[in-house]
């Protein structure tokens, strides 16, 4: 089998990428990457990538330059064999070095490995779980993953929702949250009176925001008070001194709050600094992000030797939803599976058979082969902009 095409669409929804001015749900990204790779015997295989579309577009589109350190992702995959996923994944690396090795490259990167993974799914009719060395689990235990809304009562109405529908989990992020430190306690308090003490909360501060650790270190002490599973993502992405001082005050002062960070961080190698250096207490590779599934097997493997948790970050379609069911499958030790509840109807409608809340509040990992999700393209058409 050869790979004879790999494309980049871009897709573009109604709305732009807003906070919610209410309890309403936020429309999530306004417009989304998707990577289709062909191979000569049919088999096709998809991967979402979050990431500025149009840059992604342009490293996959990329002509060949000879040089083999400039080239296109698209170039240098033609005629490989997607089985290859090892050999393939370090020869587009390499090959877009010079212009890679983070952000968009290894974004487009990510999804090629993705699509490749599915297509080894199809063409033996395995699901990934099977592929990546069997599950340890049907289902996984999903949280609502949401922006914070502007006012305590906004944040009941919406916790209330998503108990409606039967999630155990719910994470806040962003919005206003870090603006005004009353705000912040009245949201959280709002949130956990509202779920009771049986769902978890979970918090993401942002990172734009700016914070020193000490600060940060506050913010952990006032959501420990209302029995926060983590707080995640709260310091700039290369600050890994900052991480690491609000992980030991954490547990120097028993607060019980985990930190969560990873969804920004690239490659095995920037995994290995934040989890020694950063000394986080759960890992969250975004699949499409940190090198795609051929990276978070290693991610895996190193944040068991660290005695860390991986929770995968998945924030965009069912295609990077499905890819974290069938890692988190994988793994002896599963915490959760974020599921995007943002309203765009851009991210549901090029679905066809999308993942579903079970009444427990879990989602059932894929059973069929690859990914498992397949693509309405006609849909994938009439959102398409390039």
């Amino acid at each position: 089998m050869k790979i004879t095409d790999v494309q980049a669409f871009i897709l573009q929804g109604q709305q732009k990428y807003e906070n919610p001015s209410g309890a309403g749900e936020a429309p999530g990204v306004f417009q989304c990457c998707l990577i289709r790779v062909e191979t000569d015997e049919g088999i096709v295989g998809w991967s979402d990538v979050e990431t500025q579309p149009a840059v992604a577009k342009a490293c996959v589109d990329a002509p060949e330059s000879g040089s083999g350190m400039f080239e296109g992702l698209r170039s240098l995959c033609l005629g490989e064999d997607p089985f290859e996923t090892e050999r393939l994944w370090e020869k587009m690396y390499l090959g877009s070095i010079y212009f890679g090795r983070r952000g968009a490259a290894i974004q487009a990167l990510s999804g090629i490995d993705i699509a490749c993974w599915d297509i080894i799914g199809k063409a033996t009719r395995r699901p990934l779980w099977k592929l990546l060395g069997g599950g340890y689990r049907k289902t996984v235990r999903a949280y609502a993953s949401t922006l914070f809304r502007p006012a305590p009562d906004d944040i009941r109405e919406a916790c209330a929702g998503y108990l409606k529908h039967g999630f155990s989990a719910i994470k806040f992020g962003w919005g206003v949250f870090g603006q005004d430190k009353k705000l912040d306690e009245s949201l959280v308090r709002a949130a956990r009176k509202e779920i009771g003490d049986n769902v978890e909360l979970l918090v993401d501060p942002g990172w734009k925001v700016s914070r020193s650790a000490f600060d940060a270190l506050e913010t952990a002490r006032m959501l420990s008070q209302y029995r926060v599973f983590w707080m995640e993502d709260f310091m700039n992405p290369e600050d890994y001194e900052g991480y690491a001082r609000v992980s030991e005050g954490i547990e120097r002062g028993g607060l019980g709050v985990r930190v969560a960070a990873g969804e920004q961080e690239a490659t095995a190698a920037g995994f290995r600094r934040l989890i020694a250096d950063g000394r986080i207490h759960v890992a969250q590779p975004d699949l499409t992000r940190c090198g795609g599934i051929t990276v978070a097997r290693r991610i895996a493997w190193m944040a068991r030797e660290h005695s860390i948790d991986v929770c995968p970050h998945a924030w965009l379609t069912d295609l990077l939803t499905a890819a974290s069911l069938h890692v988190n499958a994988t793994l002896p030790r599963a915490l959760f599976l974020e599921y995007n509840v943002s309203s765009s109807p851009m991210l549901r409608e090029i679905i066809t058979n999308p993942v579903k809340l079970n009444p427990d509040g879990t989602i059932s990992v894929p059973e069929g082969p690859g990914l498992g999700i397949e693509i309405d393209e006609k849909a994938v058409k009439k959102y398409r902009v390039a």
